[in-house]
């Protein structure tokens, strides 16, 4: 717990002043301001979670739970064996305070870490040594490898399983070693779909950087130039047009999606108060999910709503306020009978799993479980 201990003559002081002040001078506070006693009281008054909230996670989780294959996987759409999914999954329950091998949902969770453990091969089966990768795995390798290398650094952090460390570190040394060194200014600092270098793109290298940050946050080594670079590449992205962000430094185009994204990295990297995290967070504040706005958010619906919500609470104040509980009503009333969220609400090519680990993601982040996104 966060604690900002007095010094010890400021604790007498206090205690003498109570001590001869009358009974009847006790001060009230004021009609209309909230009194603040600790920075705790402030979270708790901005968490904004509810009982429906907190009941639709709840029953979220159970329907995954009940859609888990026999190996520990999920099948999301024509996703078939991504292990990206699968990462996103495990996420969701971490996100909701579940534990492997504690629980209701650990056998779950040990399930999935295992199927996760057992697909990162160090003879390069399936690619390059250290990739995670499924037999029959379909989409970009690298983007599954940057959510399962994600989901592996949150389980070792709180497990320190050393199966599961030896395979991230694997995991890790392929990222640093596949992201693009060579001085051109269009993809230096970045990755794209492959395991090599070559290409980059903004939403394959977020994904990069949030694993490398969650990896040295439990423990693991992680060269700090290949994080400088990352974020260098990031910045680039930046549209000087109007504040958002672009996919490939090349592009002219930003997106809610993509922007959320770039903001949540510079964040998790200590650059939340550049001109380019800040110029991103005016943009995503002037093209809000809203009516007029829906069509800019239905591409990439759950990323977006993934991304947007945990970069706002990591900006906090009104960001925070005005975003989350328009998307936490939305989210609760879009949920379906059985506990899913379908793709009636903008859909997603990945499928029904992934939209519903997401939406419980994004539900989840005033709590605060995780620990690469806490404050």
């Amino acid at each position: 717990m966060r604690t900002r201990p007095l010094a010890t003559l400021s604790i007498v002081a206090l205690l003498l002043c109570a001590l001869l002040a009358p009974a009847t001078a006790q001060q009230k506070k004021p009609k209309g301001k909230s009194q603040v006693n600790s920075s705790w009281d402030v979270e708790a008054k901005e968490y904004f979670g509810t009982p429906a909230s907190e009941e639709a996670v709840r029953r979220g989780l159970m329907w995954l739970a009940s859609r888990q294959s026999p190996d520990g996987h999920w099948v999301s759409g024509g996703y078939q064996n991504d292990i990206g999914i699968t990462g996103l999954c495990i996420l969701s329950y971490l996100s909701a305070g579940h534990q492997p091998g504690r629980g209701r949902f650990g056998l779950n969770l040990n399930e999935a870490t295992d199927y996760l453990v057992n697909a990162a091969h160090l003879d390069g089966t399936y690619g390059a040594p250290g990739l995670i990768r499924a037999a029959g795995q379909s989409g970009p390798a690298m983007y599954g490898h940057g959510f399962a290398t994600l989901a592996l650094a949150e389980i070792y952090g709180m497990t320190h399983r050393k199966d599961v460390k030896r395979k991230l570190e694997a995991a890790v040394q392929l990222i640093q070693n596949t992201q693009n060194q060579n001085g051109d200014l269009r993809v230096d600092g970045g990755w794209r779909y492959d395991p090599h270098q070559g290409d980059a793109d903004l939403s394959v290298t977020v994904v990069q950087l949030l694993a490398l940050r969650s990896a040295r946050n439990a423990g693991l080594r992680v060269t700090q130039s290949v994080i400088d670079k990352a974020v260098a590449y990031i910045k680039r992205c930046s549209n000087a047009r109007d504040g958002g962000f672009n996919y490939q430094v090349t592009s002219r185009q930003s997106g809610p999606a993509r922007t959320g994204g770039a903001l949540l990295s510079l964040f998790m990297a200590g650059e939340g108060q550049s001109p380019e995290c800040q110029n991103g967070l005016a943009y995503l504040a002037a093209n809000p999910l809203n009516r007029l706005n829906e069509y800019a958010y239905r591409e990439h619906y759950y990323y977006a709503l993934y991304y947007i919500t945990q970069a706002m609470y990591q900006a906090g104040g009104s960001y925070w306020r005005e975003w989350y509980i328009p998307i936490r009503e939305r989210l609760v009333k879009a949920q379906d009978p059985q506990g899913s969220w379908s793709l009636r609400d903008g859909s997603s090519e990945a499928g029904v799993p992934y939209a519903t680990a997401m939406a419980v993601l994004a539900l989840q982040v005033p709590a605060g479980l995780l620990p690469i996104y806490q404050k």
